[in-house]
């Protein structure tokens, strides 16, 4: 058997790959011939560049970088980058790696997920400093002696107005929604129930009071943010359900359905659970129900999601296809294709001026240690 440090190791490691991150009953239509580079900008900036936010407000980009791993690991930092050229403006260090964000533009605060120490890093994004860190849950000694975190952590949504934040707490012994006041930067409920395997996506309804998550059981769970506790569960069709996009004006969840063989193995030797689909396909759900209302294909491994609801546009990030893929979000037709290689991550949108920008991974052709990049996309 395997010690529970290497147990820990592997699982953390699946964790962070995951933030790099039927038939369809519609054709794909793309109005472009070729994936198009015309479009798009791109910049190297740092190493082990994760999730990005645009802030309006600020008019600028706020990436999330690592650093990385290893002897040749760089700082952990959010950078501030100019929307225009992607140039760095401002380097704000951090003192735990840095992987997803969140962005409460209206209070100027940027949420940083540490998953590496299972915190949250706040960020004042109009002063470019950290102002403090939220430890979500504290270290418990293993069977083996040795102190560690039995739990990760990936993605975060933030309710502003009511002083909310919400982060996933990956754990295949049983997944967790932590709770956070973000007045008080405490945790002040963690809310059990998200399955016992990972929780990939997360999305908030503020006003209908839900949070949806998605897992690698193929489920998808809704919790109360009124009740503390979760109000549905429902098995779905996506036997990989990543990042989820909700529409804001109805019962419809967006969600990538991966087809990952990693994804796979972790499934089959953490749960049991046989994932046979090939994925590779964005699933429309509905989020009353979990069912299946439509089924779109895309490009290899969709991860990220992004839903521009007044322009009726969806936005696709395939890690590895290198593109990214934008649909009509009526007709679920493909519009668009724009080409980001090697590993194209997450997804920021400005709407005013409809440009989009993404975070882009290395291959395993960059050397060691290579920065890597922010890709603008004028739409």
């Amino acid at each position: 058997m395997l010690c529970n440090s290497v147990i820990r190791s592997a699982a953390l490691a699946f964790a962070i790959s995951l933030s790099l991150g039927a038939p369809s009953a519609f054709a794909a239509e793309q109005t472009t011939a070729s994936a198009s580079t015309a479009a798009v900008q791109r910049k190297a900036v740092a190493q082990g560049l994760y999730e990005l936010a645009f802030s309006p407000k600020q008019n600028a980009v706020f990436v999330a970088s690592s650093g990385g791993f290893g002897d040749a690991a760089g700082p952990s930092q959010v950078l501030r980058l100019n929307p225009e050229t992607l140039a760095v403006e401002t380097a704000i260090p951090l003192e735990r790696k840095a992987f997803g964000v969140v962005l409460d533009d209206a209070n100027d605060r940027l949420y940083v997920g540490n998953t590496v120490d299972t915190s949250v890093t706040v960020v004042d994004t109009a002063t470019n400093k950290s102002v403090g860190i939220v430890q979500l849950m504290e270290k418990k000694v293993g069977k083996d002696g040795k102190a560690a975190y039995t739990h990760d952590l990936r993605e975060l949504v933030v309710d502003g107005a009511n002083n909310r934040l919400y982060v996933t707490g990956h754990s295949g012994e049983g997944s967790v929604l932590f709770v956070v006041d973000t007045q008080s930067l405490k945790v002040i409920n963690t809310i059990p129930g998200l399955g016992n395997a990972k929780a990939p996506g997360l999305a908030l309804d503020a006003k209908a009071k839900r949070v949806y998550t998605s897992n690698l059981l193929a489920e998808l769970v809704t919790v109360g943010t009124d009740s503390g506790k979760v109000e549905q569960r429902f098995k779905v069709s996506a036997e990989q359900p990543m990042n989820i996009a909700l529409d804001p004006a109805g019962k419809r969840l967006f969600v990538t359905d991966q087809g990952s063989e990693m994804i796979r193995k972790y499934q089959a030797s953490s749960s049991g659970f046989e994932s046979k689909h090939p994925g590779q396909r964005v699933l429309v759900l509905d989020r009353t129900t979990g069912k299946e209302l439509a089924s779109i294909p895309t490009d290899a491994g969709p991860l990220g999601i992004l839903l521009d609801a007044p322009r009726k546009r969806l936005y696709v990030t395939n890690r590895d296809g290198g593109t990214v893929t934008a649909y009509n979000s009526d007709t679920y037709k493909q519009v668009a294709t724009y080409a980001v290689p090697t590993h194209p991550n997450s997804l920021a949108l400005d709407a005013n001026k409809n440009v989009l920008y993404v975070t882009v991974k290395n291959g395993d052709s960059e050397p060691k240690g290579s920065e890597e990049s922010v890709a603008r996309i004028a739409l």
